[in-house]
């Protein structure tokens, strides 16, 4: 492969990289952390229950933060494209069946998270083997 192509996948990547890393940005401090979208307290207060709706929602918000921080050092970025997969798709599952009515597009939400776990396996596990296949050849 030509460095011109080597050079257009390692920009690629980084911009995907980048934007998902924004998305957990939006959602954990924005949404969660900043409280500028209540609907992720009445989201978290279905699923876990009313108590502790606040401090739960801004755990999770602070966990999503920590996850940016983990997306952009690209520390064991495999167990963290898996982990992230395994979270997004979890989380989703979980809020179509007990908090569809509360999502931002209902049912067809998981459908945006799948989209969001298809570009996270992306990166990690196509991108980057282009990229090294590349370095190898």
């Amino acid at each position: 492969m030509e460095r011109n192509t080597y050079m257009n996948l390692k920009v690629i990547n980084s911009l995907v990289t980048y934007f998902i890393s924004a998305v957990w940005l939006i959602n954990g401090l924005f949404c969660k952390v900043l409280n500028f979208e209540p609907r992720h307290q009445q989201i978290v207060s279905r699923i876990l229950g009313g108590e502790y709706t606040s401090e739960l929602t801004i755990l999770i918000g602070l966990s999503e933060l920590v996850m940016v921080v983990w997306v952009l050092s690209r520390f064991k970025s495999r167990l963290n494209a898996i982990f992230q997969i395994t979270i997004v798709l979890v989380m989703n599952i979980i809020e179509f069946f007990f908090a569809s009515d509360i999502l931002l597009w209902g049912k067809f939400n998981i459908i945006y998270g799948c989209l969001f776990v298809a570009l996270v396996y992306y990166n990690e596990f196509v991108l980057i083997k282009k990229i090294n296949k590349d370095v190898v050849s």
